[in-house]
């Protein structure tokens, strides 16, 4: 937008975008309307619109913009006009009243409270506004709104504030904490039947426990505190008031964190949050779903407050098992989804007394344990009224998951024998029969800790296999589906009692005839054979008709993938010649299905029928090479040589026929990825055809996973001296056609593919073939590359590039392990002198203004491998940086100061680790984020 727009051409823009009936010019309202917030023209604008105030869309839009640009655009600004803009939102913000639409006011009031967090010229924030709003109740509901956020938007991501510039924030705000409570005391005296005022003075209140500014002298000295409780033992309570209390007290209790320090109002909170219990139970009883919910999270977070004394100090003042009693009695609510939030504190207390280890503390949580046990299994019954079972993963489907996730990880409290042997009990029933919900839910629960059962266990294991191997055909299918399930977690067990093989095993494939247990069945199938391969060799046969029969039985793709993968684990333990006869037989209906597609006159498919989709059978002959897996004895041909190169002509005419269609050859390169992986150098006579045929197709179709599968290929043959030359040109074929979809507008963050397949494949030229690598024309274009993806947030993608920048610098230092030791270290050094400066750069920019946190590993890798190197060159390199960097904000505030930047420089490069120079990072990227 070159020029600034009159205010009538906005009002129209915003007339069409809302009251217009042609949608083609709600449109094109719409584009330029939001065109012209990302101008320089939307701050007079939306301050032109606010004074106009004709009315809720107009003003909503200049609000929004208005926050927006503070928010995203504040550099915008000369520092000589933030009083100017302080001074007219100020004024804006008197204009709010009791008829202003909330979502305007909260805009408003985020668009001052970004504001106010930036301009660091602006003192006393907090005084200034309830000095000049406090006064008037008509203005209590703006200025409790803008207290809300104002410590709430001080994480803000967007902002970057720094860490210099929040700690000045949280000071000041800290400072005026009471007055805060002092005020918010004065709202409540005076209005104190106003549930929604009421509700937004404890979400006020939240907000600042939250961001820890509230000392607790003035929280525990004032009344304050005390209303969230009354709150919440009042019946009549609002939905809204209740809610906003349970938000206050959770935002207090974590607040507290230091026990010791602030023993006194965890001891406040423990009396209060306690003496709720008797309202929980009346909510239980009225089934208030949402105020049980409400008051279970209190409990949960009193408990995960006092997680550590409940641990270390069980029974104990703070670790009063009276909080183990009170979320056991929320987990037996009689709807699970109150049961569900008590989740996240039994996943840390078994965590933490797991890595304890403490066998006396263990024993005093076994009741707790084994009463949860039988609480969850109650959970994951069905519903009697139940006919089938659904493949659909609904609400309770996920909660079931979780409940075995959790049973799974206390078992070793109660001994998953003993988990056994309850849940055994619960299936014998009393005499009278056990019902089809409560057999289920017993097997579903054993499933969870079958992993864990002891492989020697012979007196409830075996019962409950025979169980399961003698039950009705007639019992409900949802039995049978966790039945399935179970023998398949039983795989450890099974293979060490064998006599359970045959039998178990006809059991499952039986299951696949069964439209709603074939996939679970496959599955188990898969388990079985991955875990006992040597043991079901002489059932290969058997595998095999199933598999043979396909067609017949109408099995889904998942399915047959899982049988195939079955099949293929058992296929390797077979002698040579046997394993010959069994791929050729496992690959020739994918091949003749293959062949069916490729006669017919069509490139691309969208048709619904799995028949004529070749990434069907692909995916088939990926999964038999990807699993088989067997043992060659040196100077013995590889008994899958023979059918490797037989199905090679079929692949290579798939490549040919659909090379525009991505998802298609996607699936030819894994394929041919694991029949590479399964010969290893055994297929050298694919070679030549193959770099041929990737690199012709690249030319045309840049599909990133034949640069994937051009890696591969580097990984397997690179190391040979014959090969290499060829590979090298593949490479260099590959990189005109990267370097301009590269070169594109934004090329490397719309293509993270592609940045990952070739620094992956650079990676490897590195591990298996350096000398050549090195001495290629392409080094300096690749490296430049590399360093301007330094700045690419996708995790694969960077971690490849980072990867392969890290072995390209430890090849200069690696042990002479060959001839060309010396000369590799001469190039590598070369280039990094030459580089080392951008490198430096690249890799601070990403850090500082780039890369997420947990990217940040990569990068210190990359500086530590350059100090190995030449620790001094690289000092100077980071000084350079260093100096560079913005020492303040738009706003004003200091970003970095000299010493804290002297601080970062000195610990990067005196570190005598990587992590040392990773912490180093992360403590300083603070400093602009």
């Amino acid at each position: 937008m070159d020029a600034a727009p009159s205010l009538e051409t906005v009002l129209q823009a915003l007339h069409a975008l809302y009251h217009g009936d042609n949608v083609a010019g709600k449109e094109k309202a719409s584009l330029w309307l939001g065109e012209l917030q990302k101008s320089v023209f939307a701050w007079q604008i939306s301050d032109q619109l606010l004074q106009l105030n004709q009315d809720v869309e107009s003003c909503y839009f200049a609000a929004q913009t208005m926050r927006t640009k503070i928010q995203y655009a504040f550099h915008e600004l000369p520092h000589s006009s933030h009083q100017s803009l302080r001074d007219s939102l100020l004024s804006h913000c008197t204009n709010v009243s009791a008829e202003t639409p909330p979502v305007i006011v909260t805009q408003l009031s985020l668009a001052l409270a970004n504001l106010a967090l930036q301009m660091s010229s602006w003192k006393n924030v907090v005084e200034e506004l309830i000095k000049r709003f406090g006064l008037e109740s008509k203005h209590w509901t703006f200025l409790i709104e803008f207290l809300s956020l104002l410590p709430e938007e001080i994480g803000s991501r967007s902002l970057r504030l720094g860490a210099n510039r929040r700690n000045e924030v949280k000071q000041e705000l800290s400072a005026a904490s009471e007055l805060l409570v002092q005020f918010l005391t004065t709202v409540l005296d005076s209005l104190a039947g106003d549930n929604r005022l009421c509700a937004q003075v404890l979400h006020c209140l939240g907000s600042w426990l939250t961001a820890y500014v509230i000392p607790q002298a003035h929280l525990i000295s004032s009344k304050l505190i005390l209303l969230p409780f009354q709150a919440l033992m009042n019946k009549d309570c609002s939905s809204q008031l209740h809610h906003s209390a349970t938000e206050c007290l959770c935002s207090s209790l974590i607040a507290i964190e230091d026990l010791e320090k602030n023993a006194q109002l965890a001891q406040l909170l423990s009396n209060g949050v306690l003496s709720l219990v008797e309202m929980y139970r009346e909510t239980a009883k009225t089934e208030d779903l949402d105020k049980s919910m409400n008051y279970c999270r209190l409990f949960t977070e009193l408990g995960e407050t006092f997680i550590e004394p409940l641990v270390y100090t069980p029974n104990h003042n703070f670790g009063d098992f009276k909080i183990l009693d009170l979320l056991l009695e929320c987990v037996g609510h009689q709807n699970y989804e109150v049961a569900d939030v008590t989740f996240t504190f039994w996943n840390r207390l078994s965590e933490m007394l797991y890595e304890g280890n403490h066998q006396e503390i263990i024993v005093a949580y076994r009741p707790y344990a084994e009463r949860l046990i039988v609480l969850l299994g109650r959970h994951c019954q069905y519903d009697s009224t139940m006919e089938t079972i659904s493949l659909e993963v609904d609400d309770f489907e996920e909660f079931r998951t979780r409940c075995s996730e959790l049973i799974s990880d206390i078992a070793f409290i109660v001994g998953p024998t003993n988990v056994y042997h309850e849940m055994f009990k619960a299936l014998q029933g009393d005499g009278s029969g056990t019902s089809w919900e409560v057999t289920e839910a017993s097997l579903y629960v054993m499933a969870a800790v079958s992993k864990q059962i002891s492989l020697n266990e012979t007196v409830v294991v075996p019962q409950v296999v025979n169980a399961v191997l003698s039950m009705s055909e007639n019992v409900h299918i949802a039995v049978k589906h966790t039945a399935v399930r179970l023998l398949g977690a039983l795989r450890e067990w099974i293979d060490k009692h064998p006599e359970y093989l045959a039998s178990v095993l006809q059991y499952l494939l039986g299951g696949l005839q069964h439209p709603k247990l074939a996939v679970t069945a496959a599955e188990s199938v898969q388990l079985l054979c991955s875990q006992c391969s040597e043991a079901m060799t002489s059932l290969f046969g058997q595998l095999l008709q199933i598999i043979n029969s396909f067609q017949s039985f109408g099995l889904s793709n998942e399915v047959a993938t899982g049988l195939l993968k079955g099949a293929a684990h058992i296929l390797g333990k077979l002698p040579p010649e046997a394993i010959t006869e069994g791929l050729r037989q496992l690959c020739s209906i994918q091949v003749e299905q293959l062949n069916k597609v490729l006669e017919l006159d069509v490139t691309s498919f969208a048709s619904g029928d799995k028949n004529l989709d070749p990434t069907v059978w692909l995916d088939r002959l990926a999964t038999v090479f990807r699993y088989t897996t067997p043992t060659v004895e040196n100077g013995k041909t590889h008994p899958c040589q023979e059918v490797i190169l037989q199905v090679w002509p079929v692949i290579s005419r798939t490549f040919a026929k659909f090379g525009s269609d991505v998802c298609i050859i996607e699936r030819c390169c894994r394929c041919i990825r694991f029949a590479v992986r399964c010969l290893g150098v055994s297929s050298t006579e694919l070679l030549n055809p193959l770099v041929t045929q990737i690199v012709e197709l690249y030319q045309t179709y840049p599909h990133s996973c034949c640069l994937y599968l051009g890696s591969i290929l580097v990984d397997e043959y690179g190391g040979q001296a014959v090969c290499a030359q060829m590979l090298l040109e593949m490479l260099q074929a590959f990189c005109g056609p990267t370097f301009k979809i590269l070169g594109e507008p934004l090329g490397f963050r719309n293509h993270p593919d592609i940045v990952d397949d070739l620094f992956r494949l650079c990676f490897r030229f590195m591990l298996r073939a350096p000398i050549i690598f090195l001495q290629s024309n392409q080094v300096w274009p690749l490296l430049n590359c590399a360093i301007l993806c330094f700045c690419l947030d996708h995790k694969d993608a960077n971690e490849s590039v980072c990867k392969f920048m890290v072995e390209f610098i430890k090849c200069a230092r690696r042990p002479e392990e060959n001839d060309n030791s010396q000369s590799i270290h001469v190039l590598v050094t070369s280039f990094l002198q030459k580089t080392g400066q951008d490198i430096v750069n690249g890799l601070m920019k990403a850090c500082l203004f780039c890369l997420p946190t947990f990217m940040l590993g990569d990068a210190a890798e990359i500086l530590y491998e350059l100090m190995c190197i030449d620790r001094p060159l690289v000092c100077k390199w980071l000084e350079v940086t260093l100096k560079a960097l913005p020492t303040h904000t738009a706003g004003g505030a200091v970003t970095a100061t000299q010493k804290q930047l002297y601080d970062f420089h000195k610990n990067v490069t005196s570190a005598e680790e990587q992590k040392q120079v990773a912490k180093a990072i992360r403590e300083f990227i603070l400093l602009y984020r």
